[in-house]
């Protein structure tokens, strides 16, 4: 309806100069302002707003997309000593160079074979379920990868040789390592799964049957196949799996621990209701099973609930229970890394989403604490009391837990019967800070699907920065601060990132610290994304300052990447404030001469009285608050918006443009305290008949000229054009000049005359073109017309211009 209407302004416009021009091109501004203005009305604003053409322009971004075709990663690897990315896709893996991810690319082609192929349409299948996805991809050792695939619904793995480190040239499959997938990948490339390979063991969370009944938690190596028990609703119940982890909990290897993290469902305390809850699953990685009991079976498997809430009225929390994704930030030693998970409300009425951020010895506690008993399935759950059997059920064979025992194969069956019984604990973990580190809650807003994270050092501390990917090809980069006197958080969206061209959700996230790169992946192709560009913020203290980014700091001459320390650090002065952004305290003492102080912009913008006019001030920061103040008779006073007066993010907008209303407006912005001069605009208000008397002159002087061509030229026409210092009639361009709605837009003080153009250009004239072609066969009077829109239009618009 919107694009109807503007093209009906377009065409109204071309058609008569006279009766129309004014009213047209005010709506024309009214429409782009209006529009801009309901985009970003419900929007949370980040500092800085990129789009792929401009990532692109700023040589930020780098797109890999295949053969052209629809690439659909599953799974990707980050492999830094090989300085390559392996990309698991639909009959394919990929292997792309670091540096530049549409460059020096290698595949290997895998798909489903023929007699698979036709197995699965047999069984009921799409032709396109029936590819092969790849879905597990692992570092096997060294020198192989661990590869796995649905096969059409008849999973397939294989080993992938890339060679030592350093010899990135080598990427071959080999033909006789093929074995089969079944308990390694899912059969539905729409099946969740989580994999991590540690010592030679495949780690992975799936449903093992091709009904998808099953879902188990699986280890295998060469000799040993370890699962969870089959059917038991009490271990897992409709499991959807997110991810996993090895997390050492000492020095001692045989106490490590596997962590799980999935969503299960599970009936309420009345029993009628499945409610989604995010688990923590545990076992030890030496977890070899019972002897007589639980044979290739768990015998340390363990698991708890994961708590993200907010607190609400009367005590009632708003809990975000659906788990999306799961970030793992290790640290040096590898012991105490933080668990980020990206959750979703369950509810169909209220739709949010946050992020929480837990600690691993709350993750620990929350397993040596009391274990979770109820009778029935309908029964609320309380802390067990009885005696506890000796060793403490789900502790590992070691050194550190003593009791001499070996293996788990020698453990008492009294402690693997309590395990097998008693999986759950009643502690759940709770995240950081009881809260969200962040929250989405706004209705309508997009969905976030990924997150990957990078732990900062900044001049005032350490900041972790939030990578979120979402469903329409955007990466959200965000900061949380806590406020420990107001325990309160803060959430600082620095930038938003448009890293495909077309809106897809993003499915996968890898981060490299060390390069700097972000590795993103969609239906439509993996993307490499810069962390950060500093010098985008601007060219002054307080730009640098006011961005709060812990990765940039004025250094004096420019807004440069911060080191916290060596060579790089030697410049004696630099600027950040990442938790305050107090760019008044650090910025405003710097002595800077005047030749160097950057001046603010000043523009000559005309109106026509009682017609609309925009003075466009766009501040870089969407965060900044804009004021206009007016200069006038030596006074300057706050413009405030009303009925007449609208505040637009465009701009300040005139509905109706009066003579008072000549002067000086200075458009200023505010942002933390810091108050900066953007520019002045000195407004003219022309008289309405002046206008008009120039509008009906040069049409009686151009009423025997041809009708302009289709194409608007860019360039000024031959002869005088309109002088908005004096306007005279003999310089106002007639109907059919080309540029005669520019210099109106020119005359009212819009800046943005091209998309004006653009639009017109790409809808008018495509249509005018097709009317002309309807004109040469429109029937005689006596046949009947159609009823189609071209005959609709010829209805609206003077049958003469159809020729023109």
């Amino acid at each position: 309806m919107v694009k109807t209407s503007l093209h009906g302004l377009c065409c109204l416009c071309l058609v008569d100069l006279q009766d129309f021009c004014g009213v047209c091109v005010s709506m024309m501004l009214l429409y782009l302002i209006l529009l801009g203005t309901a985009h970003t009305a419900s929007s949370i604003y980040p500092r800085i707003r990129l789009s792929h053409k401009e990532l692109w322009q700023l040589n930020r971004t780098w797109v890999f997309q295949g053969h052209g075709a629809s690439l659909q990663p599953q799974t990707m690897l980050l492999d830094e000593g090989h300085e390559r990315l392996y990309v698991g896709a639909k009959n394919t893996l990929f292997s792309l160079s670091l540096d530049r991810v549409n460059t020096h690319h290698r595949e290997i082609q895998w798909a489903s074979t023929e007699p698979q192929i036709e197995e699965c349409l047999l069984k009921g299948r799409e032709k396109s379920e029936c590819a092969n996805y790849i879905k597990v991809l692992q570092q096997y050792n060294q020198t192989h990868l661990l590869v796995c695939g649905t096969g059409a619904f008849n999973p397939t793995c294989v080993l992938i040789r890339v060679g030592q480190t350093g010899q990135g040239r080598l990427f071959a499959l080999e033909e006789d390592s093929i074995m089969s997938g079944r308990g390694r990948c899912p059969y539905d490339p729409n099946s969740p799964c989580t994999s991590t390979l540690s010592r030679g063991e495949l780690y992975i969370g799936l449903y093992t049957d091709y009904w998808e009944n099953d879902g188990a938690f699986c280890r295998l190596n060469n000799q040993t196949y370890t699962r969870t028990e089959r059917d038991d609703r009490q271990q897992l119940n409709e499991p959807k799996f997110v991810g996993s982890a090895v997390i050492p909990d000492n020095d001692d290897r045989d106490d490590d621990k596997v962590y799980l993290f999935f969503t299960e469902r599970e009936m309420d305390a009345e029993g009628m209701n499945k409610a989604v809850y995010t688990r923590v699953g545990r076992v030890c990685a030496n977890d070899q099973g019972g002897q007589r009991m639980l044979v290739n079976r768990w015998s340390s498997f363990l698991k708890t609930r994961l708590i993200c809430s907010v607190a609400g009225p009367n005590g009632i929390d708003t809990h975000f229970d659906e788990l999306e994704d799961v970030f793992v930030l290790k640290n040096k030693d590898g012991k105490n890394p933080e668990i980020f998970g990206l959750f979703s409300t369950t509810s169909a009425v209220f739709k949010g989403y946050a992020v929480c951020v837990y600690h691993m010895d709350d993750i620990r506690a929350a397993f040596n604490g009391p274990f979770a008993y109820r009778e029935r399935p309908e029964h609320h759950w309380t802390p067990y009391e009885d005696r506890v059997p000796y060793p403490r059920p789900g502790s590992c064979a070691s050194k550190v837990n003593g009791g001499g025992f070996a293996s788990s194969k020698e453990f008492p069956d009294e402690v693997l019967r309590f395990v097998r019984s008693h999986p759950v604990m009643y502690r759940p973990v709770l995240p950081q800070h009881r809260r969200p580190v962040l929250l989405q809650t706004e209705p309508g807003r997009r969905k976030l699907t990924q997150i990957a994270v990078d732990r900062v050092q900044a001049q005032d501390g350490h900041y972790h920065v939030l990578y979120i990917g979402t469903d329409d090809s955007v990466v959200l980069k965000v900061i949380t601060i806590y406020n420990k006197e107001t325990d309160s958080m803060e959430e600082v969206l620095l930038e938003e990132l448009q890293v495909f061209k077309v809106p897809a959700p993003i499915r996968e996230i890898i981060i490299s610290p060390k390069r700097q790169q972000l590795y993103v992946g969609s239906e439509v192709g993996v993307a490499q994304v810069r962390l950060h560009q500093c010098d985008l913020y601007g060219s002054e203290c307080a730009d640098c300052c006011l961005a709060r980014d812990p990765y940039c700091a004025w250094d004096g001459i420019t807004c440069s990447r911060y080191y916290p320390a060596g060579a790089y650090t030697k410049r004696r002065f630099r600027r950040q404030d990442v938790r305050h952004g107090n760019a008044v305290q650090l910025c405003n003492g710097l002595q800077i001469d005047d030749e160097q102080r950057p001046r603010s912009e000043e523009r000559l913008v005309y109106g026509v009285e009682s017609n609309s006019t925009l003075l466009e001030c766009v501040p870089r920061s969407l965060q900044a608050k804009v004021l206009w103040l007016l200069q006038k008779d030596g006074e300057k006073h706050e413009v405030r918006g009303d009925e007449r007066v609208i505040m637009t993010p465009h701009g300040l907008l005139f509905l109706r443009v009066r003579s008072s209303d000549a002067g000086v407006y200075v458009c200023q912005t505010v942002e933390h305290g810091y108050v900066h001069t953007l520019l002045h605009i000195s407004l003219q208000v022309l008289r309405g008949e002046r206008v008009e008397s120039a509008i009906h002159r040069a049409n009686d002087a151009d009423r025997e000229k041809a009708a302009a061509p289709c194409h608007i030229s860019m360039d000024p026409p031959p002869g005088p054009s309109i002088s908005p210092r004096a306007l005279v009639p003999s310089s106002v361009p007639g109907p059919h000049s080309k540029l005669w709605y520019k210099e109106f837009l020119h005359l009212i003080g819009y800046g943005d005359a091209q998309r004006v153009e653009e639009y017109c250009e790409r809808v008018w004239c495509a249509d005018k073109k097709r009317k002309k072609t309807k004109r040469r066969y429109v029937p005689s009077g006596g046949e009947k017309r159609g009823k189609g829109r071209g005959e609709e239009n010829s209805h609206r618009v003077p049958r003469q211009t159809l020729d023109t």
